[in-house]
């Protein structure tokens, strides 16, 4: 029996492997309708995660595979983030559909400057993104955002409004202390002070808000993982093995409190002479890609060890806004799709749908 028009279409939108879900377009339930008409064929594919420029590839690429099949298609791609699950007994915030947090159970691996090109990317493809700096003792997103110096007001006297720098919402302890003042702060204080600035900032609605994690699996992770509704995390860490180690104890810290790992970024993965162009692996190779098949998650991607980067974070300025062309923007862009591609696939939060239920003594 030959195939209906209908099952045959269906087959060339299950033969594409969307390279941000990494799996079909059908299996990610991303086909959302199939109409024919007078005029054709219309084909509706439904993105869960922002895309920017990458819905006009996906539409120019199944239309010309679609074409082979049947004539006069059209295919439309749009785009509808929603609320994710989180941990047990907690729910999405407010207006905050999902909350990511970045983390790396070892410091010095870059992964505040991924924060912060993950939060931009994220706003560049057309997301309503925050970042809240949850590094208590060594907040740096104000110095990475250019709003170093500068203090949120509060309108209503209760809440503070987040600053806003290239489009994305911000809240720091590093905005309410001198850049030089030691936090000497035991642990209730540092996870009082998180609760602060993640429940009384008067964020608006928001796709996402990415958290900094400071490094370590102590108190400020234990409060997140305990209090706040995250969706998902990124982990970050380098290719050599020491790196990996602590990698892992974060990775395995958010799976046991059921928090869904999105995937790993390897950062620093390698470097490029700016004379020859010649790569060389400093830390090793292979450490992330590896990571990922252990734990059964995703390598989102690497990025390489470049001046530019840290340049252009120190500056105030990161590369996703200073070289929005460029190709390291591009590689936090896939990254930030990849990790936004992975949470779509995860279970949807469907608490908001349903009324409160109040029960009163008459």
């Amino acid at each position: 029996m030959s195939e209906t028009p209908r099952e045959a279409i269906e087959a060339v939108l299950a033969g594409y492997t969307d390279p941000y879900l990494g799996v079909d377009l059908v299996a990610a339930g991303a086909v959302r309708d199939i109409k024919s008409g007078d005029d054709g064929v219309e084909v509706v594919i439904e993105l869960g995660f922002p895309n920017g420029s990458y819905a006009d590839e996906l539409r120019q690429e199944l239309a010309q595979r679609l074409n082979e099949v049947a004539a006069d298609i059209r295919v439309t791609v749009e785009t509808r983030i929603e609320s994710h699950t989180v941990q047990r007994n907690l729910k999405p915030m407010g207006e905050i559909r999902n909350i990511i947090a970045v983390s790396c159970a070892k410091g010095g691996v870059g992964k505040s400057t991924t924060a912060v090109n993950l939060a931009l990317a994220l706003a560049a493809d057309g997301a309503r993104t925050g970042l809240l700096d949850a590094d208590i003792y060594g907040p740096s997103q104000p110095r990475m955002l250019g709003l170093r110096g500068q203090q949120p007001v509060s309108k209503d006297g209760k809440s503070l409004e987040p600053l806003v720098a290239h489009g994305v919402e911000c809240m720091s302890i590093g905005f309410l202390i001198d850049e030089e003042q030691p936090m000497v702060w035991r642990g209730p204080m540092v996870t009082k002070a998180l609760q602060q600035l993640i429940g009384d900032t008067h964020w608006g609605e928001l796709d996402y808000l990415i958290i900094d994690l400071p490094p370590g699996t102590g108190d400020i992770q234990l409060t997140l993982s305990q209090r706040v509704p995250v969706s998902g995390a990124v982990i970050v860490t380098t290719p050599q093995e020491i790196a990996l180690l602590d990698a892992r104890k974060g990775l395995k810290m958010f799976q046991k409190v059921d928090v869904t790992v999105l995937g790993i970024v390897e950062n620093m993965s390698f470097y490029v002479c700016p004379e020859c162009g010649h790569e060389e692996t400093i830390f090793g190779s292979g450490g992330g890609e590896r990571m990922a098949q252990d734990y059964d998650t995703r390598l989102l991607g690497r990025l390489p060890l470049d001046r530019k980067i840290r340049e252009q974070a120190d500056s105030g300025r990161p590369t996703v806004v200073a070289e929005p062309g460029s190709r390291n923007t591009e590689r936090y862009r896939d990254i930030a799709r990849s990790a936004a591609a992975q949470l779509s696939l995860s279970g949807k939060d469907y608490s908001r749908l349903f009324p409160k239920i109040v029960v009163e003594d008459t």
